[in-house]
């Protein structure tokens, strides 16, 4: 008789007893996994058919606020208009006028620059962001969006003013001390395809602002056409020339690079003073949230004496290469066309930055001569000139 108990159980038959735990414990929910599928189904079926009814009860109560505002933004232009005639028939003070003047601007805020303002209608694509996006709605719905797409536009021209100064004083600079008075064809030609991309991303994202509630003028835009139509013509222009006859035939193209150089100063004085005003107009309530600093907008005092003479400096010399190209293309006989359409895009953009510059300016000073002479017709400046949604 051995010392040893035998205890009756053998490897296998603990083996056995392990795979048939294991068979209990998964058997059931890999039997159930169908059933599994089936509810996670349903359940997604379900919050689609919740999602949709939300859908369209927003949309049947955003098409009802739509038309109160819309209701209210007529009631509004008519009010200003009848303060207007008011004053001018001396029905009411002058005082009660411009209290009541204040009141209409607070409502117009609220619409416009509140939430209220993403469920106006909104303006259709023009014909250039039909080409480029087709017709979408490119419409923020709510005001952080909208906001958002401002405050981007204006760090990419930040970011691009730069650029915009860096890139032609350096080709300027390699002129003289690399390429011996001769531009190589290459990076002038890079430099025009930048200024096309440079152009081309501004109209697209001021085409936006417009439609979400911007007040850019629709002539800048039309200038930044003309400037990528420009760039695509100077793409295909053959410059290069030979010594000693390449600086003669290059005359414009260094014009216009000493044009381009006093154009990025002038956008980065813009970037730098102008939006600091814009902000405080806003603060003030003269200006809305979505409208942004260019060409025609103007400062204090200190700033319309440093920045208003360089603009005109800057659009007198733009005209100067147009009417240059143009006397160019005369005299020489194997001129290129692209010297003719190239001259006649300067003096387009010339006149066209010329006189929306000048007649802002003119607008400015006719403002505040009637505020001078007599105080009481703020109330009628104001309906006449603020603008609606």
């Amino acid at each position: 008789m051995s010392g040893e108990i035998d205890t009756g159980e053998h490897p296998d038959m603990g083996e056995s007893m392990d795979r048939g735990d294991a068979e209990e414990n998964h058997g059931p929910k890999g039997s159930n996994i169908p059933e599994r599928v089936a509810a996670l189904l349903q359940q997604a079926k379900s919050l689609q058919s919740t999602a949709t009814a939300l859908s369209s009860r927003i949309k049947v109560e955003e098409q009802v606020l739509s038309n109160q505002a819309l209701v209210l933004e007529k009631d509004m232009r008519r009010l200003r208009s009848d303060v207007f005639l008011a004053v001018e028939k001396e029905e009411i003070i002058p005082q009660l006028a411009e209290k009541l003047e204040e009141e209409i601007d607070r409502a117009h805020w609220m619409i416009c620059e509140g939430d209220v303002g993403a469920l106006l209608p909104h303006k259709y694509n023009g014909f250039f962001l039909r080409m480029l996006l087709g017709p979408v709605n490119v419409r923020a719905s709510r005001n952080d969006v909208r906001f958002k797409v401002k405050e981007e536009y204006n760090a990419y021209r930040d970011r691009t003013a730069i650029l915009f100064l860096l890139f032609p004083s350096i080709l300027l600079l390699l002129r003289n001390w690399l390429w011996k008075g001769c531009f190589p064809a290459l990076p002038v030609q890079a430099y025009q395809a930048w200024l096309l991309f440079f152009y081309t991303s501004l109209a697209l994202r001021e085409n936006i602002l417009r439609i979400n509630g911007s007040d850019i003028r629709p002539w800048w835009v039309y200038h930044h056409y003309c400037a990528m139509l420009m760039a695509v013509v100077s793409l295909t222009w053959d410059f290069k020339g030979e010594r000693p006859y390449c600086e003669r035939k290059q005359n414009g193209v260094k014009l216009f690079l000493v044009w381009a150089v006093m154009q990025g100063v002038a956008m980065l004085l813009q970037n730098r003073y102008q939006r600091q005003r814009l902000y405080t107009r806003i603060a003030l309530g003269k200006a809305g949230r979505m409208d942004v600093v260019w060409g025609e907008t103007a400062g204090v005092i200190g700033q319309l004496w440093l920045l208003y003479p360089l603009l005109f400096v800057l659009q007198l010399f733009q005209g100067y290469i147009g009417i240059l190209l143009l006397l160019t293309a005369f005299i020489q006989d194997d001129c290129e066309w692209q010297v003719i359409t190239s001259g006649i895009l300067l003096l387009i953009m010339a006149a066209g930055n010329f006189a929306n510059t000048f007649q802002t300016l003119l607008a400015k000073r006719r403002i505040k001569l009637r505020k001078g002479k007599n105080p009481s017709q703020k109330t009628a400046v104001n309906g006449k000139d603020t603008k609606l949604c």
